[in-house]
């Protein structure tokens, strides 16, 4: 299979192209055309046909047309690559390249087309019932009789996707529903789920040149990112520091989501073990919204012991196989020189490593390796440990008395505060460094999709600002 480039819905084949391989054996999956990132700066210069392209439908005919669309993507066979692509070829793609069991793609799959189907709920739910039409129009009246404007601050959403997980792209589905193009860098190992969604929206009715996919090296991020008026990036907490700041660009990296157990319910601690375990575990792991540190003020030993026990013994299976939920690492090495940084952690004073009865945590393949689950306990917030956080199920199990928590945990994309305690249920609401609050065990990954995720995409795309219309003048006779 050949994955052409699409400029702005015109398929572009390149001399220059990249193999995807199988990440087990090596065999060649598909090749990828590449260009650089000045064949993304000369397109940019005609975005404003993506957002006209989009804006010449009604907007609710766009929303149907991507409930279509996410059906098209979950169910149906689209072309990808000029080849009809089911959804189990998908899987079996979109496994062999990034590493992931086929079961926890086909998981993502239906993440997707979840939001899709139930866009129409998602839409009015972020824009707190604000009919469409405004955003089309650029003004309108709300129902309150008060006229507002709100004004696109780009006519397309630059995207630089990663490889980790398919989940993240819930964050861009409603792009197209605001009246905005997409551009697109896919992730190396992973373009398959922009390409076939893309695909799935075209075939749905969406304009083709309101989308735009631009495999290449690290330049054409870069020209993305510089180009288009508003963009998201996936990537390290480097790539969060690079780019604080700037209001253009919405940064997605490291969630060191977190698990809080309150003075009132942590003699309790085994009834939220199922909550623990989930939120550190489910889809390998690889997601920001995993949880990678537990607090609580006593009991910790027990608790690490016991979510060890739970996850320690986690085997490596093939990707095929319906009982696998380790993800392998496809960069050669990435797994062992993670593990070492791993080992490290452990040595230092006041850690102790509750996994290490259940067994190796590294996995050395032929061509990738594995990273089985790790559960640490630290003694105090003080250990670097506590502040780590990796692409598989890892999570330190951290002894912190409760009055110092807050000022201990640190940013915190999901908190969920297992208390009853309506005080320190007030500090986690007013606590600024917590993005995501669930108040009850209620597992970090348990999205729910009427509220924003990270950021409001809305807020992000439009500016709300003042604007008045005069009356008409009354014509004379």
């Amino acid at each position: 299979m050949h994955l052409p480039a699409w400029r702005f819905g015109t398929p572009y084949e390149s001399l220059e192209r990249e193999t995807l391989v199988h990440f087990l054996t090596g065999e060649p999956v598909a090749e990828v055309s590449q260009v650089g990132g000045g064949i993304v700066g000369r397109d940019l210069k005609k975005a404003d046909r993506a957002r006209a392209a989009l804006l010449a439908i009604d907007p609710e005919e766009i929303v149907e047309r991507l409930q279509t669309a996410g059906n098209l993507y979950a169910n149906g066979t689209v072309t990808v690559g000029g080849e009809p692509q089911s959804p189990e070829q998908f899987v079996k793609c979109q496994s062999a390249t990034t590493g992931l069991p086929e079961s926890l793609c086909r998981a993502n799959m239906q993440k997707n087309m979840f939001v899709l189907s139930n866009l129409d709920r998602i839409l009015d739910a972020l824009s707190r019932g604000l009919d469409p039409a405004i955003l089309w129009a650029g003004y309108g009246v709300e129902q309150r009789g008060v006229t507002v404007s709100y004004q696109p601050q780009s006519p397309v959403l630059g995207l630089v996707l990663p490889s980790n997980s398919p989940g993240v792209h819930t964050l861009w589905l409603p792009v197209v529903a605001l009246g905005i193009g997409l551009v697109m860098k896919p992730g190396s190992q992973e373009p398959w789920t922009p390409y076939r969604m893309a695909a799935a929206m075209v075939e749905a009715g969406i304009p083709p040149e309101a989308i735009s996919l631009y495999p290449g090296a690290t330049d054409v991020g870069a020209a993305v990112l510089g180009g288009c008026g508003r963009s998201m990036i996936f990537g390290s907490a480097k790539t969060v520091e690079q780019y604080r700041g700037n209001s253009r660009v919405q940064v997605h990296g490291p969630g060191f989501s977190k698990i809080i157990l309150g003075d009132d319910c942590v003699d309790d601690w085994e009834q939220y073990l199922d909550v623990m375990a989930e939120s550190v575990a489910i889809n390998s792991g690889r997601g920001c919204i995993n949880a990678s540190a537990i607090y609580a003020s006593r009991h910790t030993e027990a608790i690490a012991d016991a979510l060890a026990a739970r996850l320690g013994p986690i085997e490596v299976r093939p990707p095929d196989d319906p009982e696998a939920k380790l993800a392998a690492f496809t960069i050669p090495g990435a797994a062992k020189a993670i593990w070492s940084q791993i080992e490290g952690l452990l040595e230092a004073a006041g850690v102790t490593h509750a996994t290490a009865p259940f067994g190796e945590r590294f996995v050395e393949g032929e061509r990738c390796g594995w990273l089985r689950p790790v559960v640490a306990r630290a003694a105090s917030p003080e250990p670097e440990i506590v502040r780590a956080e990796y692409m598989f199920p890892f999570v330190t199990v951290v002894e912190c008395p409760q009055e110092r928590m807050l000022e201990c945990i640190g940013p915190t994309l999901v908190g969920t505060a297992v208390t009853e305690n309506e005080a320190f249920q007030r500090q986690m609401i007013d606590c600024t460094h917590i993005d995501r609050l669930n108040l009850g065990p209620i597992p970090t990954t348990k999205l729910d999709w009427l509220q924003p995720h990270e950021g409001n995409i809305i807020d992000f795309l439009y500016r709300s600002r003042a604007l008045q219309v005069a009356a008409p003048v009354a014509a004379t006779a």
